[in-house]
């Protein structure tokens, strides 16, 4: 039983390293071949980077949504959210000073 458990991570981890080099890849390749206009190949890259951030969620990460993986993601909401308030923090005291200059 373990030993399928294991097997089964390892695929995912196969399947994740895979999709991240293909999500790296093509984008590099848009910018590259400039084929497509600015504001399409921009788009493109940004649906790019969002669909291999999911894919390092779920593959790397273990985030999902079952029961076992849940704690995972209240973890990384929390942690998202004190990031979050400090980066805004900082730019609501640095913009603030730069008003007052």
């Amino acid at each position: 039983m373990r030993e399928r458990a294991y097997h089964r991570e390892l695929t995912r981890y196969r399947a994740g390293l895979l999709l991240a080099v293909v999500l790296t890849l093509v984008p590099a390749a848009l910018v590259q071949w400039a084929g497509l206009s600015k504001s399409a190949t921009l788009g493109w890259v940004m649906l790019l980077a969002l669909a291999q951030i999911a894919v390092h969620f779920r593959c790397f990460l273990q985030v999902g949504v079952q029961r076992a993986e849940r704690d995972n993601l209240y973890v990384l909401l929390f942690s998202l959210t004190i990031v979050l308030l400090m980066v805004g923090g900082s730019l609501l005291v640095f913009f603030d000073q730069m008003a007052r200059m």
